[in-house]
């Protein structure tokens, strides 16, 4: 049986002290998902742990620097696309309803929920996706890709 990656025991270990809901998944079949889809696993940890900090302490500034842009918002009915960090962090009230708050905020690992597209957070309230930073993508970092209210 592989042993689970040690940042994903600890990711698990701090959000166990989130709100947790049923689980219908193992962090460990998770992990290996994430891997398995898009690599670059361990390092999903750190930045979503900041998200969903941010998520629960309104930090606009924390949840602007995780974000890949252009970044695409859907809020109030319509679709937007966020240019910069300032434009986000200036907007941030209108952009991310605090139910979408609450629900990242209460999230843990083992409720990810992951496919080609990235990896899923409340329900699809925020999208995350390894993001490559060069052409032949030996160089990637997580980033949010979208957020839906």
């Amino acid at each position: 049986m592989p042993r689970l990656p040690t940042f994903a025991l600890l990711l698990s270990a701090t959000l166990a002290f989130f709100p947790i809901a049923a689980a219908a998944q193992s962090d460990e079949d998770v992990y290996n998902r994430i891997e398995s889809l898009h690599g670059n696993a361990g390092d999903l940890s750190e930045p979503l742990l900041s998200l969903v900090e941010a998520m629960g302490s309104d930090d606009a500034a924390t949840i602007a620097g995780l974000a890949e842009y252009p970044l695409r918002v859907a809020a109030n009915g319509e679709s937007y696309e966020i240019q910069s960090a300032d434009d986000f962090i200036e907007n941030f009230d209108t952009l991310v309803t605090q139910d979408t708050r609450d629900a990242v905020a209460g999230q843990t690992f083992g409720q990810l929920f992951v496919n080609s597209d990235g990896v899923m957070l409340a329900d699809g309230a925020v999208w995350m996706s390894n993001v490559c930073d060069n052409g032949d993508c030996s160089s990637s970092h997580w980033a949010v890709i979208s957020i839906n209210n």
